[in-house]
């Protein structure tokens, strides 16, 4: 029986980048919303709080960065897959890839379970702090299987271009989450009153719905792809090899951020707490800029990956250029927003005069490097979806440990908070220089040789 050539191949090109990446998009500001809402609710608590959700937020992004990183190496394998009409081996990549999830959150289980205080402890001596952190961390790591389900199941739909099944799934999880936050934290509706706690509760809570629904969704919703209990714990070694192919990379470059955050939080604790928890206020305010360009990212890798296997060169050419535009106007738009209203967005966050002092310039300078930024994640697509992830880890590696935390803690000797965050906008620039050089060699061995008939 033959398939019906998938409409990631026939579709026009800038009607399917917006059909596979709009869902995406949204579903992706409302994960900013609930991010952001999660920090506003706690910051009511007090400035502690706060401050230790920033710090708890390293170990946080390292599981969704082993998540997401196993997530990409199958969606580069399952799309070209289909791609190819090698239908096996993208059942395969699914059905092996639920195993891989299952063993990440059995990891993060014992992390949460003997490893979070030590943690926090290594950050402040603060016991308020450490008590928040602690409290906020061992229920998210001890729960994380509804994070990393959801992960997975929404890049197979991705995969399979029904990125509309995608967004109902994170949706419905960050829904929750915004709805339970302030029912949990305060003791709403009869609820007990769980401070931090709370926070936490809300957060997995959703995580588990939205993985509830993405599971419903690939089962009936998604039939490229067959899902078996017989397959899942069956796995093929050579597929496991070919989804870490791309995907250690990829979770090495998002783990990267988890070191470069955590020493950041080093680096300013060392001025004081409040200036951690602008830190900490700037990466949920950035969210709302910076997760649509992610929605776009995630929904132009399978595109660029199904058109490589069907060699379709001027489809790769027109989704780059058009992906390029779309993400360097929403960073324009997020800096604009940063220079004109920093105020009335630490204001959400029940910013004191002195957070305020020290956050309106770090916003205003910090957000000069969001064009560049941009760019770099759609050039890094390119990596990811043609299985050269490897160029994606180097640049990593050279924007945030070989340039921002050397110049950000040169920039700290000062004395001068303020002038750390210029070594945000010194690393983009870094990085735009080695993603630029990355992209003509990989676009030179991919994309140039396929001749079109």
């Amino acid at each position: 029986m033959t398939q019906k050539e998938n409409k990631m191949g026939v579709l026009p090109v800038k009607r399917l980048i917006i059909s596979m990446s709009l869902p995406m998009m949204a579903s992706m500001l409302v994960q900013a919303l609930y991010n952001v809402v999660d920090s506003i609710f706690v910051a009511q608590i007090d400035e502690a709080a706060l401050t230790a959700v920033t710090l708890a937020f390293p170990l946080q992004n390292l599981m969704i960065a082993l998540g997401s990183g196993t997530g990409v190496g199958m969606n580069a394998l399952l799309s070209r897959s289909l791609g190819e009409k090698r239908f096996d081996r993208s059942n395969a990549a699914a059905n092996t890839t639920l195993l891989l999830t299952l063993i990440n959150y059995l990891v993060f289980l014992i992390v949460g379970l003997f490893f979070v205080e030590p943690f926090i402890r290594t950050q402040t001596s603060d016991p308020q702090i450490i008590q928040y952190g602690v409290t906020y961390l061992r229920i998210i790591c001890c729960v994380s299987m509804g994070i990393f389900f959801q992960m997975t199941f929404e890049r197979m739909l991705q995969s399979t271009g029904r990125t509309l099944f995608s967004m109902v799934s994170q949706m419905s999880g960050a829904l929750i989450n915004i709805i339970m936050d302030p029912i949990l934290i305060f003791g709403l509706l009869g609820f007990p009153k769980m401070g931090v706690a709370g926070a936490a509760a809300a957060t997995v809570l959703g995580q588990l719905v939205g993985s509830s629904i993405g599971l419903f969704c690939n089962l009936k919703k998604n039939p490229e792809i067959q899902l078996s209990p017989k397959l899942i714990f069956s796995p093929k070694a050579d597929i496991i090899k070919e989804i870490y192919f791309v995907g250690v990379p990829s979770i090495l470059m998002m783990s990267i951020g988890s070191v470069m955050t955590y020493m950041m939080n080093l680096i300013l604790i060392a001025f004081s707490t409040t200036a951690t928890a602008v830190f900490g206020v700037y990466f949920k305010l950035q969210s709302f800029f910076f997760m649509p360009i992610f929605g776009l990212n995630n929904g132009l890798i399978p595109v660029l990956a199904y058109n490589l296997g069907a060699r379709k060169k001027q489809r790769i050419e027109e989704a780059l250029r058009f992906a390029m535009l779309l993400a360097a106007t929403i960073m324009i738009t997020g800096t604009l927003c940063f220079q004109i209203i920093p105020r009335p967005l630490l204001g959400l966050f029940n910013a004191s005069e002195d957070m305020m002092k020290l956050g309106v310039p770090a916003l205003r300078i910090i957000s000069l490097s969001f064009p560049i930024a941009g760019v770099c994640i759609i050039m890094g697509s390119v990596f990811q979806a043609f299985s050269e992830s490897f160029y994606s880890l180097i640049v990593s590696v050279g924007r945030q440990l070989v340039v921002l935390i050397p110049v950000a803690w040169l920039l700290a000797q000062t004395g001068n908070v303020n002038l750390v965050w210029f070594a945000f906008p010194i690393a983009e620039i870094a990085s735009l220089i080695l993603s630029s050089a990355f992209f003509k060699k990989v676009h030179g061995k991919k994309v140039k040789v396929i001749d079109e008939d």
